[in-house]
């Protein structure tokens, strides 16, 4: 077997995006527990904040697409507008409140038997159930926390970031080797986040400049403190799905490359396959994949890992 690509040379690992959000609601800790189950590395939750400053794990600033707010009367009156689309904003709602929710499948194509199981985890419930899976499967499982939107919440007097470092020295999880990693499209709140807690911190890029020499200003500035980046998966190949040479250029910077979101049941475009898509990755080098069905991409990276160096070329 040959070296992997990683910028380490292990194996890379498999972030089970918003759980296992494949099989399960997003942001459930069933959701979590079966990602770990299948040998997922680490969860991400998405981290939104409520009225009275308590971290939510949800995707959306909005309740509506992931939890079963419309089907409560009790709240039909609270829906507002925000920039011409209207919804039941998390900033408007008490923990209180949030906490009697349920979380519904948000994607149509997934199946919605789970609808109003699972509550809407709090971040807290989140870094507790990962150190007690850790503990049990002998095995640490990171929590890549991605912050959505830190400045809507600060324009509310939500200071997210304090409270994210109240509930990581509650447990004495700051620092640069615990198993909680920090991740954000808003490198600015993100390089707050690092020098407050110390924690890895990755950089979520969805485009990059088009010149050389500004993404290599980008990637230079970025190694500074961040650990890494987190670019859209479409990055890291040309439209035949050759390498762009993205993942190379962030390993000269001493940068990890965490690749999202990879899908089973989206087309994977340039590839034929689910597993096509997931190999290109493991063959450009990618440090991490993000993944909604976890156990295919932890099945693709044994079979990977299988190969001789002459089936990899």
């Amino acid at each position: 077997m040959g070296r992997w690509n990683t910028l380490d040379g292990l194996r890379p690992r498999i972030i089970a995006h918003r759980g296992a959000s494949g099989y399960r609601p997003e942001h459930t800790v069933d959701g979590y527990a079966l990602a770990a189950t299948q040998g997922a590395d680490a969860i991400e939750p998405d981290v939104v904040a409520s009225r009275d400053g308590i971290l939510y794990a949800r995707h959306d600033l909005g309740l509506r697409r992931s939890t079963d707010i419309a089907q409560r009367p009790e709240y039909a009156a609270r829906a507002r507008a925000i920039a011409g689309q209207s919804d039941w904003w998390i900033g408007d709602f008490d923990s209180a409140e949030i906490d009697t929710l349920r979380a519904i499948q948000p994607m149509a194509e997934r199946g919605s038997q789970f609808d109003g199981h699972f509550i809407v985890p709090r971040l807290a419930h989140v870094l507790d159930f990962a150190q007690r899976a850790g503990a049990q499967r002998g095995r640490t499982l990171i929590v890549d926390a991605e912050f959505k939107q830190p400045e809507f919440f600060a324009a509310l007097g939500i200071d997210v970031l304090a409270a994210l470092a109240v509930e990581l020295e509650t447990r004495q999880l700051t620092g640069p080797t615990a198993p909680v990693w920090l991740e954000s499209f808003d490198h600015d709140f993100l390089r707050r986040a690092f020098e407050r807690c110390g924690n890895p911190c990755f950089a979520l890029v969805e485009t990059l400049p088009a010149d050389a020499d500004d993404r290599d200003t980008l990637l230079r500035a970025l190694s500074g403190w961040a650990h890494g980046i987190a670019p859209a998966k479409y990055l890291l190949w040309d439209h035949a799905g050759g390498d762009s040479g993205l993942v190379a250029a962030a390993h000269a910077y001493g940068l990890q490359v965490h690749a999202w979101t990879f899908r089973d049941d989206r087309p994977p475009a340039p590839f034929a396959r689910a597993r096509d898509e997931l190999f290109a990755a493991f063959s450009v080098g990618a440090d991490a994949l993000f993944c909604d069905f976890p156990d295919t991409a932890v099945a693709a990276r044994s079979e990977w890992s299988s190969l001789d160096e002459l089936e990899k070329t």
